[in-house]
Parts: structure tokens; sequence; C-alpha cells
């Protein structure tokens, strides 16, 4: 059975990343903006904020890779929602395929995606002054944070890709998440905002895995920020998971 539901998604993975390849909207939205957000804030905005000894674009990166994955994981609902308005589960269904298959294959064409999204945007920090004297294991542990966040996120898409009544409701959920690293510590330090917009920042998801990411890139002390971010990661998660399969099920049931 493992064999047979490997095999099925990795076919399964291989169709829905030659949709990714061949739309160049996706491409351009999961890259292209956040890069731009990057040069907008740095070279319009960075000026103007005070983030003491640390280059702007240092603080401002793990910001905008939390955005560029905010941004990628509504293309997960959209393929979803095509996928199930064109009546390709029901085909699948008819198949000898491992059911969960089709949903991993999605979740895995997000993850690889992302992925690729966010090493442009490095990419593109490293050409504008964006410089890490990390070792290899903070930037595997980087790596670990970006890639349980694209998995949490992913399996919430997985609900409204399911569940949606139109292609603008398949892709809305993503607005909160793109707007919620505006109030965090993504771009200006908390410390500047009034008290109970500052409280809702300092404890809200985002914050705590900006934070994280950042003290690993600039080599200091990892604090609570790291435990806090991957334990809001691994349960968001856990319960995105849960309910995606259950709607799943109900689904195609």
């Amino acid at each position: 059975m493992a064999t047979r539901f490997l095999g099925d998604t990795a076919v399964l993975t291989g169709r829905t990343l030659r949709h990714v390849t061949r739309s160049l909207d996706t491409i351009i939205t999961t890259a292209i903006t956040p890069i731009a957000m990057l040069l907008l804030f740095v070279y319009v905005f960075g000026g103007a904020i005070d983030t003491g000894t640390v280059s702007y674009v240092n603080y401002l990166l793990p910001g905008i890779l939390v955005i560029t994955i905010a941004s990628g994981i509504a293309y997960t609902a959209l393929r979803l929602f095509t996928d199930m308005q064109g009546g390709i589960f029901e085909r699948f269904q008819s198949m000898p395929i491992a059911r969960s298959s089709v949903l991993w294959a999605h979740v895995l064409t997000s993850l690889a995606a992302n992925l690729i999204s966010l090493a442009l945007v490095v990419l593109a920090a490293l050409l504008i002054g964006f410089r890490s004297g990390a070792g290899v294991p903070a930037w595997l542990a980087v790596a670990g944070i970006l890639i349980l966040f694209i998995l949490a996120l992913t399996w919430i898409a997985v609900i409204p890709g399911l569940t949606a009544k139109s292609v603008d409701g398949a892709s809305a959920f993503s607005y909160p998440l793109i707007f919620l690293p505006f109030i965090s510590s993504a771009f200006v330090p908390t410390d500047t905002m009034p008290g109970p917009l500052r409280a809702f920042a300092e404890h809200q998801p985002v914050t705590s895995i900006v934070n994280a990411i950042r003290d690993l890139l600039a080599q200091r002390p990892v604090g609570a920020d790291v435990w806090t971010a991957l334990a809001w990661c691994a349960g968001i998660l856990v319960v995105a998971y849960l309910f995606a399969g259950l709607t799943y099920r109900r689904r195609i049931s």
C-alpha cells in the first residue's frame, strides 16, 4: 500500500507541477511580486525606518519570505478548485489509485513551487545587499521553519479549494494571511506600535516566525521565538490537516 501511495503521489505531483510551469501568472505572482515588494520597501521606505545597526534588507527579508508563502499558497486552492469543477476528482475515483495521493500531489506541488519562489527572493535580496554569516545548521533551521509554515498554510488552502463555489472564493482566504505580516515585526519593530496593536502583533504567529528566522540569520542566540514559531506551525498544520481530510472525505463520498 505504501509503495502504491508513493507511486501514485509521484505521478499526480508531476501532473500538477506541469500545470504550474505552464501558468505564467502563477510564476509572476509567487516570485516577481514579492521581489517587487522587497525592492519597494528597501529603496522607498527603508530609509525612514530605524532598525538600529541591522541593515533594513537584512531586517526585512524574513517578512518578505512569509509573504511569498502566503501569496503562493492561494494557487493551491485555485488548482484544487479547478480540478473539482472539471470533474478530475470523479475520474480519479474510478481509477485504482490511492485516494489521498490526489491531495498530497497538490500539497507537494505547493511545497516545490513555494521553495522555488523563496529561493528567487533570497537571490534578489543577495543582489541588493543582504548578507548573513549564518552557517549551514542555521540555514537548515530556517529552511525547516519555512517548510513547516508552507505545509501548514497549504493544508489550510486545501479546505477552500475543496469547498469554494467560485474562483474568487477559492483564493479569497489568502488575503488575511497576506495582510497578517503587516501587523507584525516583519516590517517595523513592534515597540513603535500603539498598545493594543503592539499586543496583537507580538502574540500572533508571524511575529514569532519572523523573529526566529531573523535571529538565526543574524547569528544571534535563539530564544523562545524559535519554539513558539515551531509550536504555531505544528499546531496549525495538525488542525488544518485534520479538517482538510474530513472535508475531502465528505466531498468525495
